[in-house]
C-alpha cells in the first residue's frame, strides 16, 4: 500500500519513519510512505502557500492552488484512484474498525492542514474522507497522519514480534471490543505490589478467565459504552454477564 503525505513540514516524518518497531513496515515497503510539499508547487519567488481569510479574522488559510497542483502531481503517479483524506475537526473519529479497513486498503493521499485551515473550495473539490483524532485541535495534521500510519503499520504481517500480538489490543473484535487487561513482568514483587497469583499458577484456563474478567471490569468502569456495544452485539457470555452483575 502507498500513503502520500501532503505536508508543509516533511522533515517531521523522518524520525517517525525510522524509529520503533513499525519502521519495519516502512523500510520494507509494506507501507510505502511518500512525502510531498505544497510549497514546491506554489507560484512566485516566495512560494506562498497561505493567505489572509476573506471576511477578516485571525490566522492564515492554506491556499487551494498549491494544494491542488501538489495533489494533481500525486494522482498522476497513482492509478488506483486513491482516497484523499483531510484531518479535521469535522471528520469521523478514528477507531479500530477504521484502522483495520485502512490496513487492508491500497493506501490514500493524506492532506495535513495547517494554520486556520484549508480553503473550503479545495475540500469541496478533492477531499473524499475526513478524519479526526478527537475533540481537540492540533497545530497541523502531521501528528494525526502519523497516528494513522502507526496504527496501520502495526497491523501488517511480520511487523510485530509476535504475529498475533495485535489481536490482544484494546477495541479489537477479538476481545469483543473491550479494553485490554493489566499486564505484569519481572520482578514478581515491586514497590510493595505483587503479581496476581493466578498469573503465576500455570493454569491457562484460569489465567484466561482472570484476564477476561479484568477486561470486563476495566471496560465497565472506564468505558461502559463498550460494554453496552458488546452486549448489543451478543458478544457477552452468560459467565460474562454473571461477573458484571456480581461486580456491579
Amino acid at each position: 500500500m502507498r500513503f502520500d503525505i501532503v505536508t508543509l513540514f516533511p522533515e517531521l516524518f523522518a524520525p517517525f519513519l525510522t524509529s520503533g518497531i513499525t519502521r519495519r513496515a516502512f523500510e520494507s515497503g509494506q507501507v510505502d510512505v511518500q512525502l510531498s510539499n505544497p510549497r514546491d508547487f506554489a507560484a512566485g519567488n516566495y512560494k506562498r502557500v497561505d493567505d489572509r481569510p476573506f471576511g477578516g479574522g485571525p490566522g492564515m488559510v492554506m491556499m487551494a492552488e498549491p494544494l491542488s497542483q501538489c495533489l494533481a502531481n500525486l494522482q498522476s503517479q497513482r492509478a488506483d484512484g486513491a482516497p484523499v483524506v483531510l484531518f479535521s475537526p469535522i471528520g469521523k473519529p478514528l477507531n479500530h474498525t477504521m484502522v483495520a479497513q485502512w490496513a487492508q486498503s491500497q493506501g490514500a493521499i493524506l492532506v495535513c492542514g495547517r494554520y486556520e485551515g484549508v480553503d473550503q473550495r479545495f475540500i469541496d473539490a478533492y477531499v473524499t474522507d475526513q478524519i479526526s483524532l478527537g475533540d481537540f485541535v492540533l497545530s497541523g495534521g502531521e501528528i494525526a497522519a502519523m497516528a494513522l500510519l502507526d496504527a496501520v503499520a502495526r497491523l501488517q504481517p511480520g511487523v510485530l514480534n509476535t504475529t498475533d500480538s495485535y489481536l490482544q489490543d484494546s477495541f479489537n473484535p477479538e476481545l469483543d471490543g473491550l479494553l485490554d487487561c493489566p499486564h505484569y513482568t519481572r520482578p514478581e514483587v515491586w514497590g510493595g505490589g505483587a503479581v496476581p497469583d493466578v498469573l503465576l499458577s500455570g493454569h491457562h484456563a484460569q489465567i484466561e478467565r482472570w484476564r477476561r474478567n479484568q477486561r470486563l471490569q476495566l471496560t465497565a468502569r472506564h468505558r461502559p459504552d463498550l460494554i453496552e456495544a458488546a452486549r448489543h452485539a451478543g458478544r457477552l457470555t452468560k459467565q460474562d454477564e454473571a461477573f458484571l452483575l456480581h461486580e456491579g
